[in-house]
């Protein structure tokens, strides 16, 4: 299934908001199997002042974080609506940055889900931007965890 998401219809999913709300657009979801979503990172980001002076970096964690909000997304599709609040980030395995990431670049997320139990969800998950791999991880999720 092909659905383009824009930043409205991320908003009525996730329930994170400015600054930390990183994902812009969805490209493409199938539920139950993938999805493809964005952040364009641009030169007023709240971090890039701090994170570094005259070097300007996107920090790492803010990526996988980008990347577990894409999986999130990905879940809204996948689940049926009365567990949507019952999902839980539990883990990250595996997690390299390949290449830093700077003002003007536009992330890909691609969240791959592997292994999905009554519980228990381990996803792929991958950043590029221009095709080229920045961040790589697996991911971890309980469904119905408190």
């Amino acid at each position: 299934m092909n659905k383009n998401y824009n930043i409205d219809t991320i908003c009525r999913i996730l329930p994170h908001r400015y600054p930390f709300l990183l994902v812009d657009r969805v490209l493409e979801v199938v539920p139950g199997e993938r999805i493809r979503a964005l952040k364009n990172v641009t030169v007023n980001e709240p971090f890039f002042p701090g994170h570094f002076p005259g070097n300007q970096v996107m920090p790492g964690v803010l990526i996988i974080e980008g990347m577990v909000q894409a999986g999130a997304l990905l879940f809204s599709e996948t689940l049926p609506v009365e567990k949507h609040g019952d999902v839980c980030f539990s883990g990250i395995d595996r997690a390299r940055f390949r290449k830093t990431v700077i003002p003007g670049d536009q992330l890909v997320y691609e969240v791959q889900i592997v292994r999905q139990r009554t519980r228990a969800v381990i996803m792929k998950a991958m950043t590029t931007v221009e095709g080229e791999c920045v961040a790589e991880a697996r991911l971890m999720a309980i469904v119905g965890g408190e």
